[in-house]
């Protein structure tokens, strides 16, 4: 029998829990809320493998519990895009019209060396379903780059004193370390205009990368990891966007003693304070933290589940209608009812086969099949609901989930006994 056996984080069981929330302006400034947006959008890559230096996308309604869409596949081809076949560190990004979206990435297949790549890409879209992009290949666009050796970790925002959208990376140089530089972006966003200007000057010349700029009041807060002597995630303050970055202190901002990179910022829709989050990429984690002040970080970790395992990503947020185009496109039926929660549920052993439209849910001993009440995820444009009174100790219930833009689909959902061999504490004999 083909069947897809789905394990199930019990951390996302709270997922279906979501209040009302406020917004802020995805471009990172400190404007009037607009009511407007109900959730955040996540893209992330997921490891060093040519197959996984690709753009995925998760959502969220809460900001702190993400669901990957599209089967945490990609969203967009690599080597549709792309000059070496693979990107990595996406960061989106919302425009001043508000319907305009940018992506950059790094222009970069890892398996070819930390030193081989030399750019980055470019995309931009109206509905973040279909995207056009260009690649830019410093050594070829601008002159006096025959000693460049890499362009990491791009990042996009706009400036509005200039009036136009800049982007910022890091560049490495023969034997200089990386320096964060900034360029501006043409109107059409497909090449830049001028050439790369150095954003942060180091006091100690050590090596910055993976910048990432939040504004708080009037203040622009640059975050950046120093990538030699102690690396460590350290913020640099300026009252401009482009100059006078001085180290806000000394002090590094990530929450472990563990190796982190690719620190993303965004400040929470309902005005509750900010995440910082970054990449623990030598030991597969991702940790949250929260600030009100962009000075103190609480880890957040228990508060935050996540159903796959992203790298150096970053967040925006996003509208109801968007949710609901995202999901319409990208979230499977299956994908939806991995959500299933109740009490006595062993959600390691939920089996969902897709050719029968079944749903098998293993209860815990003493666990009463009449009493059980499956609760599942509340997302805009899907709903899941039983066809008759739910009874499972009559047998099978069927439910209708329904995903916007898609016909509804029955599934017959049941309970089961939990497997002895796969029982907390059981070693067999």
């Amino acid at each position: 029998m083909k069947y897809t056996r789905i394990t199930i984080n019990i951390a996302l069981f709270v997922f279906f829990s979501f209040s009302s929330q406020l917004t802020v302006l995805a471009q990172k400034s400190d404007r009037k809320p607009n009511l407007d947006y109900k959730g955040y959008l996540f893209t992330y890559f997921t490891g060093n493998q040519k197959s996984e230096e690709a753009i995925r996308f998760a959502i969220s309604t809460d900001g702190y519990h993400y669901w990957a869409l599209n089967h945490n596949e990609p969203v967009v081809n690599s080597s549709a895009i792309s000059e070496t076949g693979g990107v990595r560190d996406p960061h989106i990004l919302r425009c001043a019209d508000g319907k305009t979206f940018y992506m950059v990435a790094t222009d970069m297949v890892s398996a070819n060396g930390w030193n081989s790549n030399r750019g980055l890409v470019l995309l931009k879209s109206t509905d973040l379903i279909h995207w056009s992009s260009s690649h830019i290949n410093f050594q070829k666009r601008f002159p006096n780059q025959d000693s460049l050796l890499r362009v990491w970790a791009p990042q996009t925002i706009y400036d509005e004193v200039a009036k136009k959208y800049m982007v910022y990376f890091s560049l490495k140089y023969g034997n200089q370390p990386d320096k964060i530089h900034y360029i501006y972006a043409n109107n059409e966003f497909t090449d830049f205009e001028g050439e790369p200007k150095q954003l942060f000057f180091s006091p100690d010349n050590a090596a910055c990368i993976d910048g990432d700029i939040e504004k708080k009041d009037d203040t622009y807060y640059l975050f950046f990891k120093t990538e030699d002597r102690v690396p460590g995630i350290k913020i640099a303050v300026s009252k401009s966007l482009t100059s006078g970055y001085k180290l806000q202190s000394d002090e590094y901002v990530q929450q472990t003693t563990r190796p982190v990179e690719g620190a993303g910022t965004f400040k929470l829709n309902d005005g509750t304070g900010f995440i910082l989050m970054y990449d623990m990429y030598t030991s597969g984690l991702y940790q949250f933290t929260k600030s009100t002040d962009l000075k103190n970080f609480k880890v957040i970790d228990e508060e935050v589940s996540m159903n796959f395992k992203p790298r150096h990503g970053t967040v925006m947020p996003v509208t109801s209608g968007e949710m609901k185009k995202l999901i319409s496109r990208f979230m499977p039926v299956d994908a939806v009812l991995q959500s299933i929660k109740g009490e006595g549920l062993a959600v390691d052993q939920l089996v969902i086969d897709t050719v029968k439209k079944e749903v098998r849910m293993p209860l815990a001993s003493g666990s009463n099949p009449r009493l059980f009440k499956p609760l599942f995820v509340d997302l805009p444009g899907g709903s899941i609901k039983p066809c008759k009174k739910v009874d499972f100790s009559k047998g099978a219930v069927p439910y209708r989930i329904t995903i916007i833009g898609h016909k509804p689909v029955i599934y017959k959902l049941s309970t089961t006994e939990v497997s002895l061999s796969k029982a907390p504490g059981y070693e067999g004999s």
